[in-house]
């Protein structure tokens, strides 16, 4: 479904991203792990188009994307759940849902906010409630359904786990599987790499915007060098 080939992207002078290469097939989780300040949400915006690439190609479905536009991008069906939830705190949670469908046909979104709300009963019972007086996990929640709302073919899961108490991480990566087993594809980058390596078909690790490793995501669990580095083994 996706295809990265020797992408490289740049802040200004400085190279955030050298020559990355990934898939990710349909069906897929596949994982992205590595430390702070090694290239992941970098990857991520470029593969959602709001960061640009310096070089390299980006292919989807077969067909070359590396210059399309973030709205053509969401069009196609590639949606990014984005680092920091970053929903609209001044409007309901159910307008929220609703922002998210506006690729969609109107017949379709009540369809699809029934859909958000029996995977995170919380949103119906808060429907009405501004989002940003949603507690953190709520608000994660939030996102996830509103990049639901766009029915995405690939969704993109930029540290979801992040400031959660240990029971909604687990609550978040019990949500991920099981839209894993519901066939949705997804490419997660994530701190908790433990976590993150547990549920993936496949995974890779960034190191200083390079891929240093890649296997599946129960080989990667028990490899030494990545049982050190990030597991705290």
């Amino acid at each position: 479904m996706l295809e990265v080939e020797a992408v490289s992207s740049r802040y200004g002078r400085i190279a955030a991203l050298h020559e990355v290469g990934l898939r990710v097939d349909g069906g897929e989780l596949v994982a992205l792990v590595g430390a702070n300040g090694a290239g992941k949400s970098t990857l991520l915006r470029v593969l959602s188009g709001v960061q640009p690439a310096a070089g390299g190609s980006v292919r989807f479905e077969g067909a070359d994307i590396t210059r399309a536009s973030p709205r053509e991008r969401v069009r196609m069906g590639i949606v990014q759940v984005p680092e920091g939830r970053q929903v609209f705190g001044p409007l309901s949670v159910e307008d929220n849902l609703r922002l998210g469908a506006y690729v969609r046909p109107a017949a379709e979104v009540a369809d699809g906010i029934e859909r958000v709300y029996a995977l995170f009963p919380i949103l119906r019972r808060k429907r009405a409630e501004m989002a940003g007086t949603l507690s953190g996990g709520q608000q994660q929640m939030l996102a996830i359904g509103r990049a639901l709302m766009t029915r995405p073919k690939l969704l993109l899961l930029d540290e979801p786990s992040m400031g959660l108490a240990p029971l909604l991480v687990a609550e978040i990566f019990a949500t991920i599987r099981s839209l894993k087993d519901a066939s949705t594809t997804i490419l997660l980058v994530d701190q908790n790499a433990r976590a993150a390596l547990s549920i993936a078909d496949r995974a890779y690790v960034l190191e200083v915007g390079r891929i240093a490793l890649s296997g599946r995501g129960d080989e990667l669990l028990v490899d030494p060098a990545v049982q050190q580095a990030y597991l705290g083994l």
